[in-house]
């Protein structure tokens, strides 16, 4: 057999690999959402090329027909993807028109700008983590749970314009109940970052209502007196929130 020079990638190469992979349960939408976001912000699929098949990608990330359909239709809806019917069709990343491209992104980059995202995100994570876990190891007395069922009664049936302060509002109120002072005016601070990054990307009404439920979740917790559980739910909601930024920002 001739010998040649040219080195030669594996078979199996694919680009989609390092960033594809099995998604957590708890957060299966938003990171979904992240890793497709990755996929076309990367160009690993160039403008005008397909996606891998639904079924392909719904096993590549371990979720379901359902929760990937979703994930695609919110990326339509943005204008970063489209599908097309027929022998040939699919789903297809969309050129975007050079000028409301440039305006969005120049917009995008003048909100986030000098903010280091990992480190607001994390530091979020470890106040509502800990406040739901003082919250709930604790107890709360007096009109204190009617104030946190309160809040989150406030945010069920809010409508789209009210929904981010008045999920801020539950949030600040959990802080405020674990009992210091001085986390409450520091998630305070970082809650008006995590919100000016927020503002920055759409609202989902598939991701709020998953919200909506693992704030549900979060407050039984508190309220039964479960610290860990109470700890994990919270976790598991700021993953959430920054699977959406990561995909949206990073």
């Amino acid at each position: 057999m001739a010998k040649t020079d040219e080195p030669m990638d594996p078979p199996d190469a694919d680009p989609l690999t390092p960033v594809l992979r099995p998604v957590r349960a708890g957060n299966g939408f938003e990171e979904a959402l992240e890793q497709i976001l990755q996929v076309v912000r990367l160009g690993l699929v160039a403008s005008g090329e397909r996606l891998p098949a639904e079924r392909e990608l719904a096993e590549r990330l371990r979720i379901s027909r359902v929760t990937l359909r979703d994930v695609l239709k919110v990326l339509q809806d943005q204008g970063l993807l489209e599908s097309r019917r027929g022998r040939y069709g699919g789903t297809f990343v969309r050129p975007r028109p050079d000028a409301p491209a440039r305006g969005a992104e120049e917009e995008l980059r003048r909100r986030v700008a000098g903010v280091d995202i990992e480190d607001v995100l994390r530091f979020r994570e470890v106040l509502e983590v800990g406040a739901a876990g003082l919250c709930a190891a604790h107890g709360l007395t007096g009109d204190q749970p009617e104030r946190l069922r309160s809040a989150l009664a406030a945010t069920q049936d809010a409508p789209l314009t009210e929904y981010r302060r008045l999920d801020t509002m539950l949030h600040l109120t959990l802080a405020e109940l674990s009992g210091s002072a001085t986390l409450t005016a520091q998630y305070a601070a970082v809650r008006a970052t995590v919100n000016d990054l927020l503002d920055c990307i759409p609202l989902l009404v598939r991701n709020l209502e998953h919200s909506q439920q693992q704030h549900t979740a979060l407050v039984e917790a508190v309220l039964d007196g479960d610290a860990d559980g109470a700890r994990e739910i919270a976790r598991e909601h700021c993953g959430g929130t920054a699977a959406l930024l990561r995909g949206f920002l990073a």
